[in-house]
């Protein structure tokens, strides 16, 4: 990232305003482990309730900071959910109470348990078909057919906006982010606006799908809103992309960029591979509605199958080396014969298909990092800040106005933790106020780059190029979608809400 974006984002969070805001949206990131929780202790006004608070602040510093000091995300989560629950069982003790605080923390890691191995299945199919050259083959399709600038900005972004329901956001973002670096080229301008074309496309196409974001994977799992309930949230979330990308076009100039040629090849197995994430998704899916069984069963089922392709892969690979081996010893003939097996081949380096390459490159710190995060927010709970923010955000403010709250927390924190909080808080909420919850959480994230994964990402990849102070030149437009967005909710699903 460039030095002047660098400072900029470092004033921005140790500004007054800033830390003031932070400071009032702590309490939206705390939840309880069960609305019925077995405790009605309250222990908000208590030192170590106090303690545990200052502690995850310094945390959730360290972690807003990890572009800056270059230390993963997770070290500091992780660090500080163990000592808050150290004083959340020192808390109860002195009240008396030896049970509780372990009923809430396996609580927390049973929520985590079913998240991480969900994503971890997620994340192996994505990480098997990058490894198969599905996605290079995308994007060596888009840069090679000769289109406008101003046509691969609305080509990436549509793209992104009907991945992302499938992929994740971040993968998405990812992959358009490398096809708009590659057709832009030096020109900066161009590649700074189609990065937050592609950040802004890709959040708001995983707003209308269990696997498009955390948030409304985490809403899917918890029962709330079903499956085919989430696609109620399409025109909402097209118009939240459409208004912001419509306004950002006007700055695309309508030129040809250099032709690009290249040639890309799929590897062997990458359309089975496909067909079993589709396989794997819909077990997820019946898994949920049809036998009343958590959606990580079916995932985990569809990852087990990967597998045991995979070991199939691993045989036809061993099998090819050895009779590579073998033709390498005869005459003109073989050799013939060797070069028409050349696409079928395995990788370059001599090993056969190992499906735990594909494992271990999850996003591990990631993952580690929403244990540190549950953890964290679950022990912020267990102190009976619950119950405040429930009253003050839900009922003083109104289920609207703290819906739309939840979108500017995340674009400031994160909507992971904020979401997790307004699902353990349980509001008494209509369906037309959870599917509202939903999109804010999930598109919120885009109007600063540092408010999701997606644009921490493409930070990363278009470093110097797309950045924070790029991002938030675009911030006014993607406000105007965010409440576009919001204002067709209410028109298109004003069914789901009760007076």
């Amino acid at each position: 990232m460039l030095t002047n974006s660098s400072i900029l984002k470092r004033n921005l969070i140790t500004s007054p305003i800033t830390v003031f805001l932070i400071l009032s949206l702590i309490p939206v990131m705390v939840f309880a482990a069960s609305a019925d929780s077995a405790s009605n202790l309250d222990l908000t006004s208590s030192r170590l309730g106090y303690l545990a608070i200052l502690i995850f602040i310094a945390a959730y510093a360290l972690i807003i900071l990890e572009e800056n000091i270059h230390l993963k995300k997770s070290k500091p989560a992780v660090v500080a959910a163990g000592v808050i629950w150290i004083l959340v069982a020192i808390a109860y003790i002195q009240q008396g109470d030896t049970h509780t605080a372990e009923v809430l923390v396996r609580h927390n890691l049973l929520e985590f348990v079913e998240l991480f191995l969900f994503l971890l299945a997620a994340m192996t199919f994505i990480n098997t078909m990058e490894e198969r050259g599905i996605f290079n083959l995308l994007r060596v399709k888009l840069v090679s057919q000769g289109y406008t600038l101003r046509q691969i900005f609305w080509i990436t972004g549509l793209i992104a906006f009907f991945m992302s329901p499938i992929a994740d956001n971040l993968t998405t973002a990812l992959l358009m982010a490398a096809v708009v670096t590659a057709v832009g080229g030096t020109n900066i301008k161009f590649v700074s606006i189609a990065c937050v074309n592609v950040v802004v496309a890709a959040n708001s196409g995983g707003a209308f799908s269990p696997f498009g974001d955390i948030t409304t994977l985490m809403v899917w799992q918890s029962g709330i809103i079903e499956f085919q309930g989430f696609f109620v949230l399409f025109f909402p979330s097209l118009v939240n992309w459409l208004v912001t990308a419509g306004i950002m076009s006007l700055a695309i100039a309508d030129e040809k960029p250099d032709a690009i040629h290249e040639k890309a090849q799929v590897k062997f197995g990458a359309w089975v591979v496909v067909g079993l994430f589709i396989l794997t998704i819909a077990m997820a899916v019946s898994f949920h509605n049809f036998l009343y069984l958590p959606p990580v069963l079916g995932m985990m089922t569809g990852l087990g199958l990967l597998k045991l392709f995979g070991y199939y892969l691993q045989l036809r690979d061993s099998s090819y080396m050895e009779s590579e081996s073998a033709n390498s010893l005869v005459s003109a003939d073989g050799a013939m014969f060797q070069s028409s097996m050349e696409a079928d081949a395995p990788p370059k380096d001599g090993q056969p298909y190992d499906i735990y390459k594909n494992l271990q490159r999850a996003e591990w710190d990631t993952l580690i990092f929403f244990y540190g995060i549950i953890l964290c927010v679950g022990g912020l709970g267990a102190f009976g800040y619950l119950a405040l923010v429930s009253e003050f955000m839900y009922v003083d403010l109104g289920a609207t106005t703290a819906n739309i709250i939840v979108g500017f927390a995340s674009a400031l924190v994160d909507n992971i933790p904020v979401m997790f909080a307004v699902l353990e808080m349980s509001p008494d909420m209509d369906r037309g106020q959870w599917l509202l919850v939903t999109l804010t959480a999930g598109v919120g994230g885009s109007m600063l780059s540092i408010g999701s994964a997606a644009g921490v990402a493409v930070m990363g990849q278009a470093r110097g190029v797309y950045t924070f102070f790029s991002h938030l030149k675009w911030s006014w437009a993607i406000m105007l979608g965010y409440f576009a967005s919001i204002a067709v909710h209410f028109f298109v699903n004003g069914a789901a809400f009760t007076s």
